[in-house]
C-alpha cells in the first residue's frame, strides 16, 4: 500500500503543478490584452533576451551547420551521394535544428536569468511590494519578458539558420571540394518557404515557453537562496523538456505527418 501511495502523491503533485502553470499562463495572457502597456520595459527584455542572445547561438549554429555538412558527406559518400549535402543543411537547419538550437541555448542563458531575477525578488518581498503599490506584479514583470521572447525567438533563429547555412557553405567549398556558387545555388533552389516559415513559428512558441518557465518558476520560488537556486535549475530542465516535447508535436502538426 505504501507503493501506491508514493504514486498517488507523485500524480496528484503533477497534477496540482500542472493546474497551477495553467492557471499562471491564462493570468498572464489575459495582462497581454490590458492597460497600461510598459512600452520601456518590453524594449529592455527584447535587448536582454534577443541581443545579448545573438553570440552564443551565432557561435552555436556556425558549428552545427558546419559538422552537419561534414557528416552528410561523409554518409552520402558511401552511397555516391555527395551532392545532396546542401539540400540536407538548409533542410535540416530551417526545419529543426535551427529553431531548436536557438531554443536550448536561450533556455540555457534566458530562462535562468529571469527565474534568479524573479526568484530573488519573491524571496526579498519586491514582488509583494508590487502589489501593495497597486502594481499588477504579472503585468509589470512577466508579460514583457513574455513578449520579448517571442519576438526575439523568431529573429535569433532566422540569423542562426543564415549562419548555419553559411558554417555549412564554408565547410563544403574549403574542406569537400565543392563549387561554391553550385552550392549556393542548390541551397536557394531546394528551401522553401514552409520550411523557413515551420522554424520560425517553432520559434516563437519556444519563446513562449522559456518566458513561462522562467517566469512561474521565479514567481513561486522560496526558501531564501535555496529556493532561488532551486528555481533557476528547474526552469531550465523544464524549458529544454517542453522545447523538445513541443518540437516533436509541431512537427508533426505543421508537416501533417
Amino acid at each position: 500500500m505504501n507503493f501506491f501511495a508514493v504514486i498517488g502523491r507523485a500524480v496528484l503533485t503533477l497534477l496540482a503543478q500542472i493546474g497551477r502553470v495553467t492557471r499562471f499562463t491564462g493570468q498572464t495572457l489575459a495582462a497581454i490584452f490590458s492597460a497600461p502597456f510598459y512600452g520601456r520595459l518590453l524594449a529592455q527584455q527584447i535587448m536582454r533576451i534577443g541581443y545579448f542572445s545573438l553570440p552564443v547561438v551565432g557561435l552555436t549554429a556556425l558549428s552545427t551547420g558546419a559538422v552537419l555538412a561534414l557528416q552528410i558527406y561523409l554518409g552520402g559518400n558511401r552511397y555516391g551521394a555527395e551532392a545532396i549535402v546542401p539540400q540536407i543543411v538548409v533542410l535540416g537547419i530551417t526545419r529543426e535544428l535551427g529553431p531548436v538550437i536557438a531554443g536550448l541555448m536561450v533556455a540555457g542563458r534566458v530562462a535562468a536569468a529571469i527565474a534568479a531575477e524573479l526568484g530573488t525578488m519573491k524571496v526579498t518581498e519586491q514582488i509583494d511590494a508590487l502589489t501593495t503599490l497597486a502594481t499588477n506584479p504579472i503585468k509589470y514583470l512577466v508579460v514583457p519578458r513574455l513578449l520579448a521572447a517571442v519576438i526575439s525567438l523568431p529573429i535569433l533563429t532566422a540569423v542562426g539558420d543564415s549562419i548555419g547555412v553559411l558554417g555549412g557553405y564554408l565547410v563544403s567549398t574549403y574542406n569537400l571540394g565543392f563549387t561554391g556558387s553550385i552550392y549556393l545555388k542548390n541551397t536557394v533552389d531546394f528551401a522553401k518557404t514552409d520550411d523557413i516559415t515551420s522554424g520560425l513559428i517553432k520559434a516563437a512558441v519556444f519563446g513562449f515557453i522559456i518566458a513561462i518557465m522562467g517566469c512561474y518558476n521565479g514567481f513561486f520560488s522560496k526558501g531564501g537562496a535555496q529556493g532561488v537556486g532551486a528555481a533557476t535549475t528547474n526552469a531550465v530542465v523544464a524549458s529544454s523538456i517542453l522545447i523538445l516535447a513541443a518540437d516533436f508535436v509541431l512537427t508533426a502538426i505543421l508537416f501533417h505527418t
